[in-house]
């Protein structure tokens, strides 16, 4: 390998690493919040219903975002709209130091998601531009980096709030220090990428004059049955998804009744399951998209089901295992999720077509925190989980159908 070749291979790196290194801090950012749940309830006296509602606020917000900032993306270019996300994000965590009231803190949370809402969507555009014969493979590491803010969070929240502090509240030194993370990263984007992809900077100018006048172009992707059919398949994943990661810790404490020490370590492995992305965005480029969705949903599908039955009736390590299943599933199948859809949608609207997709699978993601809120304090966390579990399997059905039909 020459010199020139081996510089233009840590080019293409220097964009993946610092792109990936916001996505994970708005995952961490993201995550921080559930395990933050049960002193939630104590300071402020709130129920599950409440926090579930919160939560969903959060979510409403981050999903509202994806089809204005993909939009934004085309019409203007990816670096502005990512490095703008990265401030607001960076500079609303850094509001919560000051000490307040729950409404405070539920409205520093929705600017939060503004703020990583902008992400996503612009940056899967951006690296099926910078790596288009690797797309898959480059969307595995994306989403690897992501998810490992999951990983990161809860053992961050655990570490912190063991600890205490002189000026109190220690966990909200985990958002001083993610806000400042989060300033410099917008920097680095801003100073960095506009000179590895110039193209980064720049929209196209037909969508920009397109897109002023004729959202529906965006729309017109729903006239393709199979299209439609997949973004079905996404947004049920994403109730399910999201629903599960933000209860989980509760659901382990009070319904397993495991400490929060224990319920946060195989948190933590849950988002650890996540290394399967690189493996499963990889195999997509070579194997094809379609048979990895239904491989990676029918696993967690079972998965879920086989935690909600065992809960209560093995220990702490059976139950481990069938959550990092969950895990497996889960992550191996966002990455495919990725590619799919950038295949699937012409590329002088990636930006906004993939915003539309990621608008509705992440309202449905968005609601689902609420729901399972509402379901576990009227029924309980089983029947609540055990709707989570219905959605994946029809998930899981509609990716057999779209196989079977290919």
């Amino acid at each position: 390998m020459s010199l020139r070749e081996s510089a233009k291979r840590l080019t293409h790196y220097d964009v993946l690493v610092v792109t990936a290194a916001i996505w994970f801090l708005a995952k961490f950012l993201r995550y921080a919040f559930p395990p933050l749940f049960d002193s939630f309830q104590m300071s402020y006296g709130v129920s599950n219903a409440v926090l579930g509602t919160a939560y969903t606020g959060f979510m409403l917000v981050y999903a509202l975002m994806q089809f204005p900032s993909g939009v934004l993306a085309d019409r203007f270019g990816s670096v502005g709209v990512i490095t703008a996300g990265a401030v607001v994000a960076g500079v609303a965590a850094l509001a919560l130091l000051v000490e307040s009231p729950f409404f405070v803190l539920v409205v520093a949370m929705l600017v939060i998601g503004a703020g990583t809402g902008a992400h996503k969507t612009v940056a899967v555009r951006l690296l099926s531009h910078a790596y288009p014969s690797r797309t898959g493979r480059a969307l595995g590491v994306f989403d690897t980096f992501g998810t490992f803010g999951g990983v990161v969070a809860p053992a961050a929240i655990v570490a912190v709030t063991g600890v205490s502090y002189a000026l109190g509240a220690s966990w909200r030194v985990i958002f001083l220090v993610a806000g400042l993370v989060g300033l410099s990263l917008a920097v680095a984007f801003r100073l960095r990428v506009p000179k590895r992809v110039p193209s980064a900077t720049e929209g196209d100018a037909a969508t920009s004059a397109a897109s002023a006048i004729d959202l529906g172009q965006y729309t017109t992707l729903f006239r393709d049955w199979r299209f439609s059919v997949f973004a079905l398949l996404t947004v049920l994943f994403s109730f399910t998804y999201n629903g599960f990661v933000a209860f989980a810790p509760l659901y382990l404490t009070q319904e397993a009744g495991l400490t929060d020490a224990a319920a946060g370590l195989l948190y933590s492995a849950l988002f650890l399951a996540s290394l399967v992305q690189l493996a499963t965005g990889d195999l997509s480029d070579r194997v094809g998209r379609l048979p990895l969705i239904v491989g990676t949903l029918g696993l967690a599908s079972v998965a879920l089901i086989v935690f909600i039955v065992l809960t209560g009736v093995v220990g702490p390590v059976v139950l481990g295992a069938a959550l990092i299943a969950v895990g497996i599933g889960s992550h191996g199948f966002r990455p495919v999720r990725g590619a799919y859809l950038m295949s699937a949608i012409p590329d002088e609207v990636a930006g906004g077509g993939l915003g539309v997709v990621r608008t509705l699978l992440m309202g449905a993601g968005a609601v689902a925190p609420a729901i399972v809120g509402v379901v576990s304090d009227v029924a309980g966390f089983q029947p609540a989980f055990g709707l989570l579990a219905a959605s994946i399997t029809a998930a899981t059905v509609l990716g057999a159908l779209l196989w079977t039909l290919e």
